[in-house]
């Protein structure tokens, strides 16, 4: 393993670095939080960041972020052309070279796209503290972290090795909101007088959301102003079948990603699955509910005083997502409903 911590703790040996994180919306969020205690210490150092081109928004009007280079991974996949991606990262090099890239992905793509970038030191995860361990032969230097450990943690111990810093769980439980928007201004019923309370019904896969039906139910059991929000199709489905049954909702129109994090910092709480949207609330340090099915609620979120979690029964691998686990469904709405209030009383 590479060990530098006692002379960055002197010396800031790199002034110009790069952060690989290219997908997806949540976990580009649970990375981005280490960009605030990269600059507390060093506020000098320039940091580019690297990331597929949906998700460029989420980053670009972050004040700690120096660049934003995009990469269209799916363009060159389907193609099949490592020629597409290597032009791609000829367009990063123009920006001048870097000090340190270091990869906070840990799968083949992020890994191959941050070699790539020939910096002198490649750093990330070693190849048992990843999914796709083979991703580390693309590491120069690597640092081992337990994968089944909490993300945040996880990431925030990366660039702690990477930097010489000394972060601790207090100072992540502690964070500034970090996520930024250059909306101030949205055509959405936000409400003055009561409790705005943003739910969010879909994410990437249907064991991982909670019943429409129990949503609806929900909404009529707190004199609130509800708002939908959707990204895709089906989500949309989910949205308005909520509204059915009950009508006083407001589903949103699709959001842009700058959108998002703009209405998200103008509600009361957000309630929703383990997805990007929920994800965000925590950034922002706006009150959240996440509610946890097949995935691990210990490892993908960061309980505060303002951000809970509520987990269904079922036993959870961390290494593999069983998508044929519903017990989400079985998370009782009076617990949602009584963690809600003492959120919204706070």
């Amino acid at each position: 393993m590479w060990r530098l911590e006692s002379e960055c703790r002197c010396k800031i040996l790199f002034m110009k670095i790069a952060i690989v994180k290219l997908s997806s919306l949540g976990d580009i969020v649970h990375a981005m939080v280490v960009l605030q205690f990269i600059k507390n210490h060093y506020p000098k150092i320039e940091i580019d960041w690297v990331v597929e081109k949906d998700f460029k928004e989420l980053l670009e009007f972050h004040p700690d972020i120096n660049q934003v280079h995009e990469v269209n991974i799916k363009k060159a996949r389907k193609k099949k052309s490592l020629f597409l991606l290597i032009n791609q990262l000829r367009k990063i090099r123009k920006f001048g070279s870097y000090d340190l890239v270091i990869d906070m992905q840990g799968l083949i793509k992020s890994a191959l796209v941050s070699r790539l970038m020939l910096s002198p030191i490649t750093l990330g995860f070693n190849k048992s503290s990843i999914r796709e361990s083979i991703a580390s032969i693309f590491y120069n230097k690597t640092f081992n972290y337990g994968y089944d450990e909490n993300v945040i943690e996880r990431n925030v111990a990366l660039i702690g090795f990477a930097l010489g810093l000394n972060v601790s769980k207090q100072q992540i439980e502690h964070k500034l909101p970090f996520l930024h928007s250059s909306q101030k201004h949205l055509n959405i019923d936000i409400s003055n007088t009561k409790k705005n309370i943003l739910l969010v019904p879909g994410a990437s896969h249907k064991s991982k959301c909670y019943p429409v039906s129990n949503l609806a139910e929900f909404t009529t059991l707190i004199d609130a102003n509800f708002l939908i929000i959707w990204g895709d199709r089906e989500e949309k489905i989910m949205a308005y079948k909520i509204k059915e049954i009950s009508p006083s909702v407001n589903v949103c129109d699709k959001l842009s990603i700058d959108s998002l994090i703009s209405l998200i910092s103008q509600v009361d709480l957000i309630i929703g699955p383990d997805t990007g949207p929920t994800h965000i609330g925590w950034a922002l340090n706006v009150p959240s509910i996440t509610l946890f099915g097949p995935t691990p609620g210990y490892r993908n979120s960061y309980l505060t005083k303002v951000n809970k979690i509520i987990e269904s029964n079922s036993e959870v691998n961390p290494y593999k997502i069983d998508k044929n686990d519903n017990s989400i469904k079985d998370i009782d709405i009076e617990e949602i409903l009584q963690v809600s209030q003492d959120l919204l009383n706070q």
